[in-house]
């Protein structure tokens, strides 16, 4: 197969496509991260009163991970969608489903009842972030130029950190400005209740977005296939198998450093620490924040160190460092010291987790081939973002209660997440610089189909 340059779009367009991806992915981890804090501060106290206090923390935090339990479906669903009827009109449903479940939240009743529609609009936020990120990383991907791609497909994930950021200032201002009981009466309510802000400009933005060009090659040239998750399932394993294993360190350290770390503060070091919970509190979410804001610029620094040293060598670098860094930040966190714990979280989240961010946006985009992208990449990272972020809280919280609050098990959970994600990189392959109209996927049995006899010259 002879190679052909992907199609260049217009500055306006990249710029365009910039935005959205960012104001998205603000939206939906504004929603997660929102979700994530109220699970450790607040849910089990006004939701789960009954189980106790380590007991009312599992139950919360399980909601939490409900979410990432509906994501595969999610991927699945807006996945498919994608490869057949394009990427903007995925991006507007998702945007539009996941704001509608969290402002939703914001007026639920409290006690046994709430506690259901909690779950079913959690799961329903999960449904719909299934294919968010993903739109945004692939649409970027397809828009950029070659040899900027990595840095680029990076650029959208701004939004998570902002969106991150913003729900911890939220939280932080509202921790300052109400009592404990105003908190737990009415306060908690407030965060979600403001992300119909963050959805009434994330559509009006995206409405104005063109269609991926890689996208329209393939639609003019007649290769959209019927079922696209379905020719996943059966050509693209070995891509769907490392792509998800590369996202147990990267998602699975992510919820550690920014929630499970708040939690473990408030409720397990504590107990060893004269410092007031209140005040733990404080150093916990101060402590993401920093890392927040320093994502801004590590997430598509690693993204275009990708661009000139490789994918997989920013990527394995980064499972390193998370591997290499656990025993010590969780000591650091445990320790309850202000400085050490915002060393640990950011050292984990901004360096750590965000390094393999940085260069995964393109990597996987590039793994796969044209005919069946959108539902390759979102599959293996909701499935991975479902077995790493979603059980992370709930199993490092039970192990914790399990080993009476010692730190060393979150570390060692840490380091296997890690060595999972080194595994992954194995099955993987470099793809740095491939052309995103081919067909085919860049490793495994999916590498080598053979485009139908009506495809253009240049595909056969």
């Amino acid at each position: 197969m002879t190679a052909k340059v992907s199609p260049t779009p217009e500055p306006r367009q990249l710029r365009r496509a910039i935005y959205t991806g960012a104001i998205g992915s603000a939206l939906e981890y504004y929603d997660f991260a929102i979700y994530g804090l109220a699970s450790a501060l607040v849910f089990g106290h006004i939701f789960f009163p009954s189980l106790g206090t380590t007991g009312a923390l599992l139950a919360s935090f399980a909601t939490y991970g409900a979410g990432f339990l509906a994501r595969p479906f999610g991927g699945l669903f807006f996945g498919s969608l994608g490869d057949r009827k394009g990427r903007k009109l995925v991006l507007l449903l998702t945007i539009a489903l996941m704001g509608t479940a969290t402002t939703l939240i914001g007026l639920l009743p409290t006690g046994p009842v709430g506690a259901v529609l909690l779950v079913l609009l959690r799961l329903l936020q999960g449904f719909g972030a299934g294919a968010e990120q993903t739109g945004a990383a692939t649409l970027m991907a397809e828009l950029a130029p070659r040899e900027r791609r990595g840095f680029y497909a990076a650029l959208p994930f701004i939004g998570v950190f902002s969106g991150l950021a913003l729900a911890t200032i939220t939280f932080r201002v509202l921790d300052a400005s109400v009592t404990r009981e105003q908190l737990l009466d009415w306060g908690w309510r407030l965060p979600f209740l403001a992300s119909v802000v963050l959805i009434g400009m994330a559509v009006w933005i995206r409405l104005k977005l063109k269609e991926s060009p890689v996208f329209q090659q393939l639609s003019q040239s007649q290769h959209v296939i019927e079922s696209p998750m379905r020719e996943v399932l059966r050509n693209a394993r070995r891509p769907l198998a490392a792509t998800t294993l590369m996202r147990m360190a990267e998602t699975g350290c992510s919820t550690l450093y920014a929630t499970v770390s708040i939690a473990f503060l408030t409720g397990f070091a504590s107990s060893h620490l004269t410092n007031g919970g209140g005040n733990l509190t404080s150093i916990g979410t101060n402590a993401v924040l920093a890392a927040s804001i320093l994502s801004v610029l590590t997430t598509p620094l690693f993204g275009a160190l990708s661009d000139r040293f490789g994918r997989l060598a920013v990527y394995r670098g980064g499972a390193l460092f998370c591997a290499l860094w656990a025993f010590p930040s969780w000591w650091m966190i445990d320790s309850g010291e202000p400085l050490l714990v915002c060393i640990a979280v950011v050292g984990g989240f901004a360096f750590g987790a965000n390094s393999m961010l940085g260069a995964q946006c393109a990597h996987f985009t590039e793994l796969f081939g044209n005919r069946y992208r959108y539902s390759g990449v979102a599959l293996a990272r909701e499935i991975g973002a479902m077995l790493s972020g979603g059980l992370a809280p709930i199993l490092g919280i039970f192990l914790v209660g399990l080993a009476g609050g010692a730190y060393w098990v979150l570390a060692l959970y840490t380091m296997v997440l890690a060595c999972l994600t080194l595994l992954g990189t194995l099955l993987s392959t470099e793809t740095r610089g491939r052309d995103l109209t081919d067909l085919n996927d860049a490793v495994g049995r999916g590498a080598n189909l053979q485009p139908c006899a009506s495809a253009p010259a240049w595909q056969r």
